[in-house]
């Protein structure tokens, strides 16, 4: 039989981004693909992306084949409670960075991320039908819907949220000005990220956090009636928004494995956590896996097998607290704005304009984010 250093289960953005950070180090790696469905829908989905995430892939040569439309910088975040007093904002000026984030269209990273896998030496891509070489360390980076996560014996309780997102590409009347803008109201959560595609300056990627029934009436309404949706749940601070192309809308929950190691395997993103997508930090969690899990086999001892438990158990300690932190954080904003009791809509907005006059918390929050 065939054997590898490195087998990959996996390759969406994280799986492939580790494949290409291990075969980097000159080990074999194999990764297990799955061919896109013809029929397929379009990916609507945009990932914003932190400075931890962008040193990682402009390391594995990635960024800057990145068409210069599919990535916008985020200079401003405005987040909106749900009264007038309640808003927030962080600026890369107060940071003092060039920009807080990137967002990026999802199919272009993902396109750049396989074409660098094809070319790279040292990793071999193959059809998940076929049959797998054996490895000396397993990587588990199928989601969260894992199937060998599930084979290897760990658990990963999720707990829904009762909520869905709806995701979708908007066309603006005025200029973005690479402003990302959040709204939390009434239970419900819109960001708007700025986007250059389909038209530079003026687009956005449309992430709308609903309760299920609300997401199939969005899904379900003509173009119009969207669009009107739209404009009372943003004011118009973004100027008149259109919709470009399709919707699409996926179940939102909180969960985490109970092991994210054992003797020869190692999981990595959504099958290793999910959060809630409001602070835009899955992908980042993921591509910090990858970063960390590099690191740890990159140190080890010369004498050591990369499948060494005690080995990829360094890769576990090093990413249980910032997971912990992300995710604690994340549900307790959601806890936080989707109560309906009237006094913790005072609280919250009170919170939120507290932390506007606190500049040493707030750029203590922003740099949570900017290195998950």
């Amino acid at each position: 039989m065939r054997t590898t250093d490195v087998l990959v289960h996996g390759a969406g953005a994280v799986g492939l981004a580790c494949g290409l950070a291990l075969a980097r180090q000159g080990l074999a790696v194999t990764m297990r693909s799955a061919a896109r469905r013809a029929d397929a829908p379009p990916d609507v989905r945009a990932y914003a992306l932190n400075a931890r995430s962008l040193g990682l892939l402009q390391q594995l040569k990635v960024w800057d084949a990145l068409p210069a439309d599919a990535k916008t910088a985020v200079y401003e975040m405005q987040v909106h409670g749900d009264r007038d007093d309640g808003r927030l904002d962080f600026s890369a000026w107060q940071q003092g960075v060039g920009e807080l984030a990137w967002i990026v269209d999802a199919a272009a990273l993902e396109t750049a991320l396989a074409t660098a896998a094809r070319y790279a030496p040292h990793l071999t891509v193959i059809d998940e039908a076929a049959a797998a070489p054996s490895a000396v360390l397993q990587v588990v980076a199928e989601g969260r819907q894992s199937a060998l996560r599930e084979r290897l014996g760990v658990a990963m309780p999720m707990t829904p949220y009762g909520q869905r997102a709806v995701a979708a590409r908007l066309v603006a009347s005025v200029p973005h000005s690479g402003i990302a803008r959040q709204w939390f109201r009434g239970g419900e959560i819109l960001a708007l990220l700025p986007f250059d595609r389909p038209e530079a300056g003026c687009s956005h990627g449309l992430v709308w956090s609903v309760g299920a029934a609300r997401a199939t009436e969005l899904l379900e309404m003509d173009t119009p009636s969207f669009e009107a949706a739209l404009a009372e749940a943003t004011g118009g601070a973004a100027g008149e928004l259109k919709l470009s192309g399709a919707r699409a809308d996926w179940p939102l929950a909180i969960g985490r494995a109970d092991r994210i190691c054992g003797p020869g395997w190692v999981l990595v993103g959504d099958a290793a956590h999910v959060v809630h997508p409001l602070a835009g930090q899955g992908l980042n969690l993921g591509l910090a896996d990858v970063a960390v899990l590099a690191d740890v086999i990159a140190a080890r001892e010369p004498w050591r097998e990369l499948g060494d438990e005690r080995l990829l158990a360094r890769y576990a300690r090093q990413r249980d607290f910032p997971v912990r932190a992300m995710a604690t954080l994340t549900d307790g904003l959601w806890q936080l704005f989707a109560a309906p009791a009237p006094w913790m809509r005072v609280l919250r907005n009170t919170g939120l304009a507290a932390v506007q006059r606190l500049s040493p918390l707030k750029r203590a929050l922003t740099a949570r984010a900017l290195d998950a």
